[in-house]
C-alpha cells in the first residue's frame, strides 16, 4: 500500500481555492515519500518533531490544516526544505 497515494484529499468548500488545497497535499505527498524512503515510521517522524504520532498521521491524511511551522518542522525531519513564494496580484498606478 502506497501512503502517499491513500492519503485523504480534501476538497475545499471555498469557490477558487481548489488549487491552494491540491498545492499542499502535493507538498503532503512528497514528504510522506520521503519519509518512506528513509525508512521512518510515522512515530518517529513525531518524536523527532516533538509532537504526537497521531498529529502527524492527521497532517499526512489531510484531516487537519496544519500551521507552516509544522509542516516545515516535518520537511527538516525528513531531509527536505518548505520553500514559499508568492505570485499573481494586480499592479498598481
Amino acid at each position: 500500500m502506497n501512503e502517499a497515494r491513500d492519503a485523504r484529499r480534501r476538497r475545499s468548500v471555498f469557490p477558487g481555492f481548489q488549487n491552494l488545497s491540491d498545492g499542499r497535499q502535493r507538498i503532503v505527498e512528497e514528504l510522506v515519500t520521503a519519509r518512506l524512503q528513509l525508512g521512518l515510521s510515522q512515530a518517529e517522524v513525531a518524536a523527532q518533531m516533538g509532537t504526537s504520532q497521531s498529529a502527524v498521521a492527521r497532517l499526512e491524511g489531510g484531516e487537519a490544516d496544519m500551521r507552516l511551522s509544522t509542516v516545515q518542522r516535518y520537511a527538516a525531519t525528513v531531509g527536505r526544505e518548505v520553500r514559499l513564494s508568492t505570485e499573481g496580484g494586480t499592479d498598481e498606478e
